[in-house]
């Protein structure tokens, strides 16, 4: 928390609007949209519950296929079986470990000769670093795909898209944030839905409250949703919207102190920053070639850290091999594959002390030493 915080939410308990919806909400949408330049948001109970909300308002159902990064966690895919679709995966490129345009490129090439194209396309910009945006969303207008960005792990990276620096999740039909409690701003749990066309945030708020029909009593002629998000955290979320800046060059500071610090290390890479992009560091992650560091590998390292209750974690498991999507369609080779075998997430808190990032660095260190 960053002191700010208290001032709005004892200012929701002085007005007694602790339920769900509320000004803090309202101020909260006006205040994101206007710091990541976007129209209008929605804020949501998750930024799971964000995805799902622009599936349905993309219109995908039941045998729609939607296209989606295989490196990211399960809540980037997992919308997409609650719509009754079936995700498509498509492999990383090494450059920026985002889903490869190539790859994406050839297979919409072979969809659209087979007159079978994917309804969607969900493009993460995982860890904070942006996606090839500009080539992927030129290909999602070239073959009529929506295109639906998420942004959960990105809030506070920018990207150069058409000679302009935009904040990554304001380019598609819609884009999601997350303010999950390990984000570089929380609301304790909340999500955020955007998108420049004022109407489709209109109908996601009406989805997001149980889509109750305009009468003196409850009628529904729509399927709605439990999706909002309460006046309480929304006024966290304001107080943290306000300091996002700063918490995004702590994060990067954090990187800076472990490249400084482990650098010199045979086999370990720290995550690269693609030319297009100013990478948020919202984690600080690296690989290991156990080939060319004398045999130490990302689990050793991971151990030792957590023999002195440390934690790290190895890079998100691709969707292709969780055994959830077993059978879904996949396009690519193993560059995922390998990020997740050799790479591992370290310690990457706004508040870190420089003790603390020591600390981590005397372990790695004495892993590859041994």
């Amino acid at each position: 928390m960053g002191g700010l915080e208290f001032g709005f939410v004892k200012e929701a308990f002085d007005s007694n609007w602790i339920a769900p919806l509320g000004p803090h909400v309202d101020a909260f949408e006006r205040e994101l949209a206007a710091k990541i330049g976007i129209g209008h948001a929605a804020a949501t109970s998750s930024g799971t519950a964000a995805i799902h909300l622009a599936l349905i308002l993309s219109g995908v159902s039941s045998g729609d296929e939607v296209v989606c990064s295989s490196l990211t966690f399960s809540a980037s895919a997992n919308p997409i079986v609650y719509c009754n679709a079936k995700p498509v995966f498509i492999d990383a490129e090494p450059e920026s470990w985002n889903m490869d345009p190539n790859l994406l490129e050839d297979f919409l090439k072979r969809r659209h000769a087979t007159g079978r194209l994917p309804k969607a396309l969900i493009l993460v910009h995982l860890y904070g670093q942006s996606a090839n945006l500009e080539a992927i969303a030129d290909l999602c207008e070239r073959y009529g795909v929506i295109l639906i960005e998420d942004a959960a792990e990105a809030l506070g990276t920018t990207c150069i898209y058409k000679g302009k620096t935009i904040a990554p999740g304001t380019i598609g039909k819609f884009g999601i944030f997350s303010f999950n409690g390990n984000k570089v701003i929380t609301t304790s749990g909340g999500g955020m839905l955007v998108s420049a066309d004022e109407m489709l945030i209109k109908q996601s708020r009406f989805l997001a409250t149980q889509a109750r029909d305009p009468a003196p009593h409850y009628e529904h002629s729509h399927i709605g949703y439990n999706y909002r998000m309460s006046n309480i955290c929304a006024a966290i979320g304001r107080g943290q919207l306000q300091v996002l800046d700063d918490r995004v060059k702590a994060r990067r500071a954090n990187f800076e102190f472990y490249t400084r610090a482990l650098g010199d290390l045979s086999g370990l890479v720290l995550q690269p920053e693609v030319y297009w992009g100013k990478h948020s560091r919202w984690l600080t992650c690296i690989t290991i070639d156990p080939r060319k560091s004398g045999g130490v590998d990302r689990e050793k390292v991971r151990l030792a850290l957590e023999a002195d209750n440390i934690e790290s974690r190895p890079i998100w498991k691709p969707m292709h091999l969780q055994p959830v999507f077993k059978g879904c369609e996949y396009i690519g080779g193993s560059i995922g594959e390998k990020l997740f075998n050799d790479g591992l997430c370290l310690p990457s808190g706004s508040n870190l002390s420089e003790n603390d990032l020591q600390r981590t660095i005397t372990i790695i260190r004495k892993a590859f030493s041994v």
